[in-house]
């Protein structure tokens, strides 16, 4: 069996942090020859790493540690009142798991939110061949999740299935949508889901305080972030 310590692992080079202005920012990258099976894949999220398309990697600044790795504890989570209205509101849609994302309807709902939401990000300007690098690069594990009202696609969730957990790869939805709040109905989805598997945990990617995008996290209690001592409970 592989060990954490046969790993190749590279280093980008220092380039624009895509969280904080101001500020530089390295990625170490997981050699992409090497093979990674599920186990494996659940001791990287288990330290800290993540997925993008093909490449596992997390961040590797310099001076700063604000990207700090959360899950949240799946058995424990409870729908407190703001959550239980955001199900309400959206008992219409259906969610089904789907075998692909790669039609013409999947890429011009990427394309809107990318234009909408992430215009000052390392995403824009989308394209085609980066969304297929992107989300149609997909492990044994990964799942992927339409959301539909009536006959309409109005959000997508990716995420892959852990031996204990789901990791939310990326959702993108609708955005003038924005009353439904889809962004925070697809977690809770994904916790329902990693509650049907019975699954432990649902990891969120990195919660950055000083970022608005990133630190909407913390609203899901309880929660573990990863620090040099382990994961500490929120």
């Amino acid at each position: 069996m592989a060990s954490l310590k046969d790993l190749k692992l590279y280093t980008t080079s220092e380039h624009d942090c895509s969280y904080l202005p101001n500020r530089k920012a390295k990625t170490l990258f997981v050699d992409p020859e090497f093979s990674i099976d599920n186990e494996f894949h659940t001791r990287l999220n288990e330290i800290g790493f993540r997925r993008s398309g093909a490449h596992l990697y997390r961040p590797h600044c310099e001076n700063c540690e604000q990207c700090i790795p959360c899950r949240v504890l799946v058995n424990e989570f409870e729908l407190n009142q703001r959550f239980r209205r955001v199900m309400k509101k959206n008992d219409d849609l259906i969610v089904t798991p789907v075998d692909s994302i790669a039609s013409d309807d999947h890429f011009k709902l990427y394309e809107e939110y990318i234009n909408t939401r992430h215009s000052d990000g390392d995403m824009f300007p989308p394209s085609l061949d980066q969304y297929q690098s992107f989300l149609l690069t997909k492990r044994e594990d990964t799942i992927y999740l339409e959301v539909r009202y009536k006959d309409s696609l109005i959000g997508v969730m990716i995420c892959d299935r852990l031996l204990n957990a789901l990791s939310a790869v990326f959702t993108f939805y609708d955005p003038k949508l924005e009353k439904r709040s889809l962004g925070t109905f697809a977690i809770l989805w994904q916790i329902k889901v990693a509650s049907r598997l019975k699954l432990s945990y649902l990891y969120l990617g990195y919660f950055i305080k000083d970022c608005k995008k990133m630190n909407y996290k913390s609203q899901f209690q309880p929660c573990e972030q990863l620090y040099s001592g382990g994961w500490t409970r929120q």
